[in-house]
């Protein structure tokens, strides 16, 4: 049994993920520039900007956890004092850095996914953040939309951070 489940079904996965078709996402949805590797596609992980006060980057969805290698969402319910707070300060923190009202922060921007690593935003959270990624980059805010919606997709309408962030790179030769 050790040797079937433990040596044989993980080869067999393995090779069945060979299969030419298949071949592109048995990685796991790497995106490369340069040769690099800089992240996955289906792997959401904010980026950290080395200097805060002048953040270029669109963030992703906060994760439950707040380690990406491990997925998961909090497990706390609507009403769990921990949760409440979580979101009361993840909100207040995300309005001061992108210089809006409280009331003008979306959900998703306060709230983790299932999965805790969700690699898109609703339109309206990377909306919030043009203005603060525009004037750190130095980028026409009406450049950095154009990318928003450029990199709009899906059945329910999201952006996903990793190739936005890439395109603002990309725009601002960085």
């Amino acid at each position: 049994m050790t040797v079937l489940l433990g040596v044989a079904y993980p080869l067999g996965v393995w090779a069945v993920s060979r299969v030419p078709g298949l071949q592109a996402n048995a990685e796991g949805s790497i995106v490369t520039r340069d040769g690099q590797a800089v992240g996955s596609e289906l792997i959401g992980v904010d980026p950290v900007a080395a200097d805060p006060a002048a953040d270029p980057w669109f963030h992703t969805r906060p994760s439950a956890n707040g380690d990406p290698s491990v997925s998961g969402g909090s497990n706390k319910s609507g009403f769990n004092e921990d949760l409440l707070a979580q979101v009361t300060e993840r909100r207040a923190a995300i309005a001061a850095r992108e210089g809006v009202a409280e009331a003008a922060v979306p959900p998703d921007a306060v709230t983790a996914s299932a999965s805790g690593v969700d690699p898109t935003i609703s339109v309206a959270y990377a909306e919030l953040q043009v203005p603060r990624v525009a004037r750190n980059t130095g980028v026409a805010p009406d450049r950095v939309a154009e990318l928003v919606r450029e990199h709009t997709g899906g059945v329910i309408p999201g952006v996903n951070v990793l190739q936005l962030n890439l395109a603002v790179q990309q725009v601002t030769g960085r």
